[in-house]
């Protein structure tokens, strides 16, 4: 690790992912000279804790990147597309979460154990993928790697904490007032989501598609560097906390083994081979929450894709998915040498 410091903003610093940035920064022990949290209008003049002290929340405006030598953006697309030209005119780097600039031509959307050489081609803003997208790649990406993907079908079982906070009250409040004999209450999403799944995550596009399915597609391809890959995606929401679970059924180039499969995942860094299934050893979510690495399992032979292998993924929704995802990131360019600078 680097012997610099650096000045690190959090942009939605008082939010699920910022919250998870805050915490692994620490236990990260990322080389920090200034952590500056920053939020919206409402959220300013509240408090963190970071390090056994409390660090005001500023708002988060033009001048408030002023010195900074990294922005982590957590606060969705409005806020990044308003804000982050602004902490790049500034000096300041941009690691963004939200979906604003993963497709832009001129922006890396980099998973660091995938394609860290895009970060070398940046202009002050780097992507990080949708949390559906990055768990679902920690498995594919070592297969690819040994196989040669050809076609990959998704289908995704995203917990509520990919919604937010409210989502997270709303299943709970669900759970309770079902326990009590009372109405269940239901604001966040269309339909009642406890002892229910959902089909339908994003806006439904004309194709019959919804965002986040659509995401998956074009951001495999980008992090892959496969623009012809084919995808197809059906992302659902379930009735879990954290954590998201993808079942993948992919077809490869090249002639497929479970044990060549499985000493892929092994040796891969962001991965966990858990494929036990004779011993009920396989990745769930409740396992996988507040984990680093993402788990594979129930790899079998595809029965309906020539040279396809059919398997299981869980991995943290709001670490791989989202905050871990962006210190691994920031963390790779200084392991390559690269400025933490725009």
């Amino acid at each position: 690790m680097s012997k610099n410091t650096y000045r690190v903003g959090i942009v939605g610093a008082t939010g699920a992912v910022g919250q998870e940035l805050i915490a692994l920064l620490q236990a990260h022990a990322f080389p920090l000279a200034e952590l500056r949290p920053l939020a919206s209008a409402r959220s300013a003049g509240r408090s963190i804790e970071f390090g056994g002290k409390k660090i005001t929340v500023l708002e988060a405006t033009p001048d408030a990147f002023a010195g900074l030598d990294l922005a982590f953006f957590a606060a969705g697309t409005a806020v990044t597309k308003q804000l982050a030209p602004e902490a790049v005119k500034r000096g300041c780097l941009v690691i963004d979460k939200s979906s604003a600039y993963r497709m832009d031509a001129n922006v890396p959307l980099v998973v660091p154990e995938i394609n860290a050489d895009a970060l070398r081609t940046h202009h002050g803003i780097i992507a990080s993928p949708n949390c559906s997208t990055s768990v679902a790649l920690m498995a594919l990406y070592p297969l690819h790697r040994v196989f040669g993907l050809k076609r990959a079908i998704f289908s995704t079982y995203q917990s509520v904490s990919g919604t937010g906070a409210d989502a997270v009250t709303e299943l709970e409040s669900q759970v309770q007032a079902y326990v009590a004999g009372q109405p269940l209450p239901r604001e966040v999403y269309p339909h009642q989501i406890f002892q229910n799944l959902i089909p339908h995550i994003d806006s439904f596009g004309a194709d019959g598609y919804t965002g986040e399915e659509s995401k998956m597609r074009a951001e495999s391809r980008k992090i892959l560097g496969l623009p012809d890959l084919k995808v197809s995606a059906t992302c659902i929401r379930v009735p879990v906390v954290r954590a998201h679970s993808v079942s993948i059924n992919a077809e490869f180039e090249r002639p497929v083994s479970i044990e060549g499969a499985r000493q892929a995942i092994a040796a891969f860094p962001g991965a966990e081979l858990i494929d036990e299934p004779s011993k009920n050893a396989y990745p769930t979510p409740l396992a996988y929450s507040r984990k680093e690495k993402c788990g594979v399992g129930r790899i079998r032979l595809d029965s309906a894709l020539d040279n396809g292998l059919a398997l299981w993924v869980s991995g943290d929704n709001l670490w791989k998915g989202a905050a871990l995802n962006a210190i691994q990131t920031a963390e790779k360019m200084i392991e390559l040498g690269l400025p933490l600078r725009a």
